[in-house]
């Protein structure tokens, strides 16, 4: 049986189409659909390409997903690449399996580092900027900003970790601007690695915890090999100042 669709004739009335004619007009609605596909394909490979090479050859770098899960009514102050934070902290694989806890595991105690000096994962130097002590963050973290291609024991390569982590305590850090002078026992506008560690554990002390020589020295170590440029053994106050924003 022929099909036949409505058309208009030279009068204006309406007369049947013929199912080749009927054929011929499918055939082109579907080049037409296929060819505007192809064509938004192409605009998207274009667009994409286009922002590799306004961002000088890198795709937009991953980001953490932060969600604040407790924040305390009064905040006095927020934390910077710089400062010493005290954390506890809980660890979860992309499927909820617990990786890790401080609450439980270990001596049961939060840990300290220094943040911005990748003393831990990508993903923590980032989440944890401008948070109050007491806050409490959730962070989805990228495989790129946490253990990437390797893994790291029972983390699997290009595993997405969830780390639930409560900021306890914010302390200056030797890479703050008010420290140096601090810092500076004898005055000579310069920091040896002694006046660094000396100042790390009178902090500790002074907030009644133990010193940790070996935190500390391995502190150290980090600090002078980002900050001192010129290989000296010392952090003048231009290498001081001038590193820390950009830490």
């Amino acid at each position: 049986m022929k099909r036949h669709l409505p058309r208009l004739d030279t009068a204006g009335a309406l007369v049947p189409v013929s199912g080749k004619f009927y054929k011929f007009l499918t055939t082109i609605s579907k080049r037409i659909i296929f060819f505007s596909e192809m064509f938004l394909a192409c605009l998207s490979w274009f667009c994409t390409s286009l922002l590799v090479f306004v961002s000088g050859g890198k795709l937009p770098e991953a980001e953490v997903k932060i969600t604040v899960l407790h924040k305390p009514f009064l905040c006095h102050r927020k934390s910077k690449y710089g400062d010493i934070l005290l954390v506890h902290h809980e660890g979860y694989l992309q499927n909820g399996t617990k990786f890790h806890s401080s609450y439980s595991q270990g001596d049961k105690q939060p840990v300290w580092f220094t943040l911005g000096i990748k003393e831990v994962i990508k993903g923590w130097d980032k989440g944890l900027q401008g948070m109050c002590a007491g806050e409490k963050r959730r962070l989805v973290v990228p495989p790129v900003l946490a253990y990437g291609k390797e893994g790291k024991g029972k983390i699997p390569p290009e595993s997405t970790l969830t780390f639930n982590i409560e900021l306890m305590e914010i302390r200056n850090g030797p890479r703050s601007h008010e420290s140096f002078q601090e810092m500076d026992l004898n005055d000579d506008w310069k920091l040896s690695k002694d006046e660094v560690k000396e100042y790390l554990r009178k902090e500790f002390q002074r907030h009644g915890y133990p010193p940790n020589d070996t935190h500390h020295e391995q502190m150290v170590e980090d600090i002078f090999k980002k900050e001192d440029e010129n290989e000296d053994g010392f952090i003048s106050s231009r290498e001081f100042t001038y590193k820390h924003d950009e830490l």
